[in-house]
C-alpha cells in the first residue's frame, strides 16, 4: 500500500469515527433530555477522537520500540 492510499485510509477512518461519535453524543443528549447543538457535539468528539489517536500512537510506538529490543525468550518448562 502506498503512502498516499494509508494516508486516505487514515483520513476516512478518523472522519467516520469523528461523525459517528458525534452523532451518538447528540443523540444520547437528546435521549437524556439534555440537548447540545450538533457543533457542541461534534467539537466534543473531535476532541476525543484525537486523545484517542495520540493514546493509539503512544501505544503503537511503545509497542515497536519494546518489540525490537531483542528480548530473550525463556522456552515452555515441562
Amino acid at each position: 500500500m502506498t503512502d498516499t492510499r494509508r494516508w486516505r485510509r487514515f483520513v476516512w477512518s478518523v472522519t467516520a469515527w469523528w461523525m459517528l461519535l458525534a452523532l451518538a453524543l447528540w443523540l444520547l443528549g437528546k435521549v437524556l433530555e439534555q440537548p447540545a447543538s450538533l457543533v457542541a457535539c461534534a467539537a466534543s468528539a473531535a476532541l476525543l477522537v484525537a486523545i484517542g489517536e495520540v493514546g493509539d500512537g503512544l501505544r503503537r510506538r511503545r509497542s515497536t520500540r519494546y518489540s525490537t529490543r531483542g528480548r530473550r525468550r525463556h522456552p515452555p518448562s515441562h
